[in-house]
């Protein structure tokens, strides 16, 4: 049973089939046995390495037709990089030493697949060696509605352009009635797991994701858990699991959604450990939302992961992030030595990378 190897931190045994939802929920309020196990089920899976990937953020445009409650990051007139600019910043990017690009952006209006596959095309025609991390299924889902092509077309036309792997945000919370209050024009729940499974079925890795802390439950975060841990059951195709808090700043969200405190963030952090082992095996915080010490501390509390380099951060920013955009290598490395634990610089797809 999960509450004896609770008791003794022990994780030979532990399946995620043996935890129902009471178990997660009363494990909640246990911290420091909730802290022991992530913990050793972190040293059990990932050893003392912590990892890191030199990467960049390229937010093409901040137009979007969307109203989700929580973004600071939206204009209905606003930019949209050309492509010498977006060939501009890969060009700085590998001078940096990064190895992927993230690519997202705000849903404009009358873009449509031809528009998404041309940026690919443009940035491996002059850096094929740079993995392209981009386009979440909700940029899917609506180029796949402004295009002919649906869904499985559209990522294999994607994938045929350069897509490397996805980003699994848009996930927010997979519960229908949070959604339709923080982003109620957005895909739903089922479409956004329908993406996924496509993408991982056509061969495109994902990333996945949670956004917490603002009106959600802890039952709603351990429902959104559970239906990580199935889509991972039958494809296997998430790299990783990336918590993402809620930024409160300059967005309407921001004003009813509830403050949390560090130790609500640690916990979390642990609980996705547990929630997710074994299929899941690699656990993200995000420096960027959370700061650079809080993070660093996750890393005691189940998590193996600090995310990228990202070297320009606009939504977080906009959000009221108040980290730099960009973090170097050198002082990844030493953040993570200062927590007592051996950094290791990764690709996206979580080789090791020198």
């Amino acid at each position: 049973m999960l509450s004896d190897a609770c008791r003794s931190t022990s994780c030979e045994d532990v399946s995620p089939h043996e935890m129902d939802r009471e178990e997660m929920m009363a494990i909640w309020n246990e911290p420091v046995r909730l802290f022991r196990l992530a913990n050793a089920l972190r040293e059990m899976t990932c050893g003392e390495e912590v990892s890191f990937v030199v990467n960049r953020n390229i937010n093409f445009t901040n137009i979007c037709v969307g109203s989700c409650r929580f973004c600071a990051f939206r204009r209905s007139d606003g930019y949209k990089l050309t492509k010498e600019e977006i060939s501009e910043k890969v060009r700085a990017a590998e001078e940096f030493g990064a190895t992927e690009i993230c690519l997202q952006g705000g849903l404009a209006p009358g873009m449509v697949l031809e528009d998404y596959c041309e940026m690919l095309e443009l940035i491996k025609r002059d850096y094929p060696r740079m993995h392209l991390h981009a386009y979440s299924p909700m940029e899917v889902f609506y180029m796949s509605k402004n295009s002919v092509p649906g869904v499985w077309d559209s990522i294999r036309e994607l994938k045929r352009a350069g897509l490397g792997s996805m980003p699994g945000t848009a996930a927010e919370v997979l519960v229908d009635r949070v959604r339709r209050e923080i982003c109620p024009e957005k895909l739903s729940s089922e479409e956004w797991c329908q993406v996924i499974n496509i993408a991982h079925r056509l061969g495109v890795p994902t990333t996945s994701t949670l956004l917490y802390g603002h009106v959600e439950s802890l039952e709603d975060r351990i429902i959104h858990l559970e239906i990580l841990r199935r889509i991972q059951a039958d494809t296997g195709g998430f790299t990783e699991f990336v918590l993402l808090p809620f930024m409160p700043g300059n967005n309407p969200l921001g004003l009813i959604a509830r403050r949390i405190d560090p130790l609500e963030h640690l916990k979390m952090h642990a609980l996705a450990r547990v929630v997710l082992h074994p299929l899941i095996t690699n656990i993200q915080a995000s420096w960027v939302k959370l700061g650079r010490d809080l993070a660093g501390r996750t890393t005691a509390w189940g998590v193996n992961d600090l995310g990228g380099t990202l070297m320009e951060e606009n939504i977080s920013r906009t959000a009221g992030s108040k980290e730099s955009q960009c973090i170097t290598p050198g002082e990844l490395k030493e953040m993570i030595e200062r927590c007592g634990r051996r950094p290791v610089q990764r690709s996206t797809l979580y080789e090791r990378l020198g």
